[in-house]
């Protein structure tokens, strides 16, 4: 009996890295890496062109972020699973990843094996998701920013001012400085800055 090859898509923008990894997946005798793109907003493009099963992909990319072309991904061609493998072992990433129609979840740091067997094991219709970021997610709750929050938060990260921010953001100054103090309230923090470290760091912007 015949096994069929998993095709497999990576995205990854390191290079090195996206190297090393199709080289780990081709020592698979049923895995087949057939595609590889450095940037977000190729992957779809990418998992069109070559048929692939499973798109196995970086969080951190230009042009789009891994969870954003999960999103696309599941939205356009829900056929292929979703794999997300980054060195953030954030929580509230792992929480936006099952929210785009993530399979898995897993740090870069785990062992070539289990990768391959999550690639496996994601076309059996089945969730990997890496165990400490599972407990790590359930005990950091949910992101309390709303979605405009976040974007003023993410904009602001740069050091501009509230009227800078307006004018990017098309808002008043009155309502950035709203967005802004509501998430420092929400995160108890005292200032912008320290609004966006927390925030990166707990997985959500």
């Amino acid at each position: 009996m015949t096994t069929r090859t998993i095709k497999v898509l990576l995205a990854e923008d390191q290079s090195m890295v996206r190297e090393a990894l199709a080289a780990l997946l081709g020592l698979e005798d049923d895995i087949e890496v057939v595609a590889q793109v450095a940037r977000g907003d190729e992957v779809l493009e990418a998992a069109r062109a070559h048929d692939v099963d499973v798109a196995l992909m970086d969080i951190e990319m230009p042009g789009a972020t891994g969870i954003e072309a999960a999103a696309q991904l599941h939205e356009h061609l829900p056929a292929v699973k979703l794999v997300i493998l980054t060195t953030f072992g954030r929580p509230g990433y792992l929480r936006s990843a099952m929210e785009a129609g993530a399979d898995a979840f897993l740090v870069k740091d785990a062992p070539a094996s289990q990768l391959a067997e999550a690639v496996r094991k994601v076309l059996k219709d089945e969730k990997v998701i890496d165990p400490t970021l599972a407990a790590a997610a359930l005990a950091g709750g949910a992101n309390p920013l709303t979605d405009r929050e976040r974007e003023v938060l993410r904009a602001a990260a740069d050091g501009s001012t509230n009227a800078e921010l307006a004018t990017t953001l098309h808002l008043s100054q009155g309502t950035v400085r709203n967005y802004l103090s509501t998430a420092i309230q929400k995160l108890a923090v005292r200032n912008r800055a320290e609004a966006v470290r927390i925030a990166r760091e707990k997985g959500w912007l």
